[in-house]
Formats: structure tokens, sequence, C-alpha cells
């Protein structure tokens, strides 16, 4: 008797070990099939904010920018998982005021050979919000593909109290991997919106809903549970571009002068003494310009700089105004605000220093 009841019980064992095997080799199947089912998002880190750290939680201001790696931002937010299989590489740990073109190119040439990879599906670029918009800009004039790519930042570093970062980053995956953020050009993911990289600024030095796109607005919001797009830029980019870096080792010297009470000539005497091949107006108004700081352009173009009027007014297109300006060979930056407008002629002057073809750039992007 106690026989038959020790092999019932062995027999119980064995066959309660052998559904328990099944049971895992389905799970383990179905999560493996639900992986295969999920988006490949790749994560380049810049450093930032997002990855700042300081001496206390109650610190946002002086911290260190940049100070944790790509790994420790992506174990912070185990729900990205559920929507993207992702995976991460840091390029730079840099606080994002020493942006440079060496790192701009890096950086664009790195997403560009990603993206030519059929395995990945989208990229995300964590960023300090300083340059931010700097870079999504140049990204959308020289990104090759229609893949999504979102830039992401942080006013909070990781160790504040209600650090902003990780919903920024969660939310900035969620729409990387949504089908309908394709072909939609650059976008910066904060504070549960979605902005263009032409239309977006950065409009607060320290709140966290910092980045909008004024007068013509977000594109789209994460919210409900939901990524909502309702608008898209009808401006040259990405696929549509006719920019290319990839052999591109630099890129022209462009300045920007910043226009004030009492300006004269000296910005641009120095800009051209520097070798300036283009000098960003920043003007009061509509682009205005003050007589002797135009005396100073007018010898600057004479001496082949190509001059773009901006304005350091935040909304508005700088347009066409008075004539003299204009037989001046001045050109106009549209909606483009000096530091995008900076980089449009930048690359620009990589193909053309020809007046009419840079304006009708200028026009298009």
């Amino acid at each position: 008797m106690f026989k038959k009841i020790l092999l019932s019980a062995t027999l119980m064992a064995a066959a309660t070990a052998f559904a328990a095997d099944l049971l895992s080799a389905a799970l383990m199947a179905a999560a493996t099939a639900f992986a295969a089912d999920l988006p490949s998002v790749k994560i380049l880190a810049t450093g930032g904010t997002i990855a700042g750290t300081a001496a206390s939680s109650t610190q946002t201001t002086g911290y260190k920018a940049g100070d944790l790696g790509i790994q420790t931002l992506i174990e912070a937010v185990p729900a990205m998982k559920d929507y993207a299989n992702v995976s991460g590489e840091q390029v730079v740990k840099i606080s994002s005021n020493n942006m440079d073109t060496k790192t701009l190119l890096k950086l664009a040439k790195r997403v560009n050979e990603l993206l030519a990879d059929p395995k990945v599906d989208a990229v995300v670029i964590t960023h300090g919000t300083d340059t931010l918009e700097e870079t999504a800009y140049f990204l959308n004039l020289v990104t090759k593909s229609d893949k999504p790519v979102i830039l992401v930042g942080a006013m909070r570093p990781a160790t504040a109290i209600s650090a902003d970062g990780p919903m920024n980053l969660l939310e900035a995956v969620r729409v990387a991997s949504s089908p309908e953020a394709k072909g939609k050009g650059v976008m910066i993911v904060m504070n549960d919106e979605i902005n263009g990289a032409r239309d977006v600024t950065k409009t607060n030095t320290t709140n966290p809903a910092t980045f909008k796109s004024p007068e013509l607005g977000a594109m789209g919001y994460v919210s409900g549970n939901k990524v909502r797009f309702y608008k898209q830029s009808t401006k040259r980019h990405t696929t549509n571009s006719e920019f290319d870096v990839s052999k591109l080792e630099t890129l022209p010297r462009v300045d920007i002068i910043y226009s004030h009470v009492d300006d004269d000539r000296i910005m641009a005497d120095a800009a051209v003494a520097a070798g300036a091949k283009g000098i960003i107006h920043a003007g009061t108004g509509n682009g205005s310009i003050a007589n002797p700081t135009m005396e100073g352009l007018k010898d600057a173009v004479a001496k082949g700089v190509v001059v773009v009027r901006s304005a350091r007014v935040p909304n508005g297109a700088t347009t066409v105004s008075l004539p003299m300006w204009t037989k001046a060979g001045f050109l106009e930056s549209d909606t483009l605000n000096p530091q995008k407008a900076r980089l449009l002629l930048q690359l620009a002057l990589t193909k053309t220093q020809d007046p009419k073809e840079i304006q009708r750039m200028f026009d298009q992007y």
C-alpha cells in the first residue's frame, strides 16, 4: 500500500513538474513572440540634464549634467519594454551648451547609419535642453530616412524630486514606436507634447514645460495612454532634403549678430575678420538693421559673405522690408529663429554661395 502511495505521489509530482515546464515554455514563447512584434528603438545618449546628478534631491540648478550613462537611464524606465525593444549607445557625455559642429556631424552620421539598418525602426536621442532645438533642426535637415527620430531631454536632473526625465524618455520611446510618427520629420517629445524640430524653441529657463512651438503650435500630444498627432510641417525635411553630411568633416563658419540700442558695425567687422562665410543678423522688429550696422554688413556682402536677416522677436516671419536692405543683398530667414537660421546657412554654404539659391533654401526649409 505504501509503495502504491509513494508511486502515485511520485507520478503526481512528475506530472506537476512537467506541466510547470510546459507553462514556463509557453510563457517564454509568448514573451519572445511579443518582443518580436515590438519595434526596435535605438537610444543614443549625449548627456544633458536628463542624465544629470546633484548633491541633493532638491537641487535643480548647478548640477552635473551628463553624469549618468545610457544603461542607467534605460534601467530607470522599465516600462519602455512594453512599447519597444530598446537598446542604448553612448555617443558623448556633455552639457549641451558645449555642443559643437564635430559632435553634430558625428551624431548625424550615426543616426543615418542606424536608420539604414532594416533591424532598427526608430532612434531616440537624449540631449541637454540648452541646444536641443538646434540639434533637432540640424538632424531634420540631414537625416536620410523617414523612420522616426525623436529628441528628448529634461529640465530637472535625475536625482531631483519629481524628475521629469523618466516620463519624458518613456513618452519619447512611445512616440518613436508609433506608426504615425513615420515621415513627420525629426521631433522633440517632452512634457506630454510632440513638437516639430523646425518650429519648436525653448521658452523658459527652468520650467519643465519649456519647449513650445509659438503661434504654429505642437504637432501632437501623448495623453490618455495614446500618441495623438494633429498636424505636420509642410517644409522640406529628412528624405526630401538636399543636404548630405556623409562626407563632411566640418561646416562653414557662420556668426550671429544680435541687434540692440547703440548698435554699430564692430561685430560685423569682427565676424568677417574671424573668417565667417555667413552672418545671421538677429534684428529688431521685422529683422530691422541699424544704419551703422548696415554699412558693416554691406561691406561683408561685398567681400563674399552671405548675410541673412532674422529677428530677435520670438514670433512671426522675417520678410522683405526696406528696399535698401534688398538692394544690399541681404536675405530673409522666414520664421526661423537666428540659431536655426545659422544651421541652415551653414548647410546651404556647403552647396552654393549663390544668394538666389540660398534664399530658395530658406523659403523651402
